[in-house]
């Protein structure tokens, strides 16, 4: 692989876990709707990467698409405001490591997670100074691929990489013609990749050696 101009991340999985609080978003809102639902941190950390319309449906089987899309909503804007509250964990080493990363290479955050989520991770991490722009599915509704090669486009980025913790990162880092980058310490599996680390300072340490 090639030396990048640029690193995108994936967040959730890659930088940090907010599965519990991602889980409560749900559980509040189904409680205060008393609709018979539980989400636990077992069957959501399963689905983490997935685009919103695809969990709605695992979460939600027996409701049709209209209501689900109502009480995502819902959940997203309770979401937003139980984030900076909760928060969740930075995996090791993200928090020394994306400054010396910023230091040699643009750095992006592309997420599928709703509009506004990608923006409350940065605030709460304290890290956006470093960070060059992000997108998240929730402002186009578009897959990975299709991200990828918008910021590439709007920022003229010429070898970027994709880093990130799933099957479904790799097949999109593929279809977007982008080396992609599997950190193992998330939430997926895969052997589709070009390298892979498994713990953020091996690649922050990787990374500054080219």
């Amino acid at each position: 692989m090639q030396k990048p101009d640029s690193l995108i991340f994936d967040m959730d999985g890659t930088l940090w876990d907010a599965v519990d609080t991602y889980a409560e978003s749900w559980n509040v809102i189904f409680r205060e709707m008393e609709i018979d639902i539980t989400v636990t941190r077992e069957v959501l950390a399963k689905m983490v990467g997935m685009e919103g319309r695809k969990v709605i449906g695992h979460i939600m089987p027996d409701f049709d698409d209209e209501k689900r899309q109502a009480i995502y909503a819902i959940v997203n804007e309770r979401r937003r405001t139980l984030l900076p509250q909760m928060g969740g964990i930075l995996y090791d080493g993200v928090k020394e490591g994306l400054p010396q990363l910023a230091e040699k290479y643009s750095i992006f955050i592309l997420s599928n997670c709703a509009k506004g989520i990608i923006r409350l991770f940065i605030d709460w991490a304290g890290i956006d100074e470093h960070i060059t722009d992000e997108l998240a599915h929730g402002v186009n509704f578009m897959p990975k691929n299709h991200n990828i090669k918008l910021l590439m486009e709007q920022h003229g980025l010429k070898n970027p990489v994709y880093i990130g913790d799933t099957a479904g990162d790799g097949e999109e880092s593929r279809k977007a013609g982008v080396p992609f980058v599997f950190v193992s310490y998330g939430f997926g599996d895969t052997d589709n990749y070009d390298i892979k680390f498994d713990d953020f300072t091996s690649l922050t340490e990787y990374f500054m050696g080219l």
